[in-house]
């Protein structure tokens, strides 16, 4: 039976998740990520992907990223995902599926989501406990938007570019924002605690 076909919005911002075969370590080490994040570095300009956010578990994969009328997000994944297999499979003498089915992609509809999903994806090295704080994992964009940390890979979130006018305070919002569950993004620079 043929696949459905999926529906993607030009110009929309996505959520993309890819999951280990049987939810399998993908990534044995750091040196694994490093090369998958250079293939999406090769591979983004190419694909016409925008990418906001980004995390690299061990056995899945987290993207934010927004997609021009010319983007090629099929084609993006699948070279991606198979350069990847390849390689995994000569390193390890792997055999069989690495990935579990195809990728997953969510479009995101609210800016107040666009952020809220790039603090889910930069928070889950913490939820898993790999790290305390989310700015001690290296394969993620939070030290991109937390830090100034340069990141070649990463377009900024243009609702994090609303926080402030300032780099500096915007990276401190944006710090508080992902670590404080009381601060809460409420519009263009509208940002407040909870009670």
């Amino acid at each position: 039976m043929p696949r459905t076909k999926r529906i993607i919005s030009v110009d929309a911002a996505l959520h993309i998740t890819s999951r280990g075969n049987n939810r399998q370590l993908v990534f044995q080490n750091d040196s694994d990520k490093l090369y998958y994040r250079t293939l999406m570095e090769e591979l983004k300009d190419d694909n016409m992907i925008i990418f906001y956010h980004y995390c690299l578990m061990n056995n899945h994969i987290h993207f934010q990223l927004r997609l021009k009328l010319e983007s090629d997000l099929a084609k993006f994944m699948k070279q991606l995902n198979l350069r990847y297999s390849h390689y995994y499979k000569k390193l390890y003498g792997y055999v069989g599926r690495l990935w579990q089915e195809r990728f997953k992609s969510n479009i995101i509809l609210d800016d107040s989501y666009l952020l809220q999903c790039g603090k889910y994806i930069e928070l889950n090295p913490v939820r898993a406990g790999i790290v305390k704080r989310p700015e001690d994992y290296l394969f993620s964009s939070y030290n991109f938007y937390a830090k100034g940390k340069p990141d070649t890979l990463i377009t900024p979130n243009p609702v994090y570019l609303e926080m402030s006018y300032s780099a500096a305070l915007r990276r401190k919002r944006y710090a508080d924002f992902v670590v404080d569950e009381r601060v809460v993004y409420s519009g263009l620079f509208g940002w407040a605690k909870k009670n």
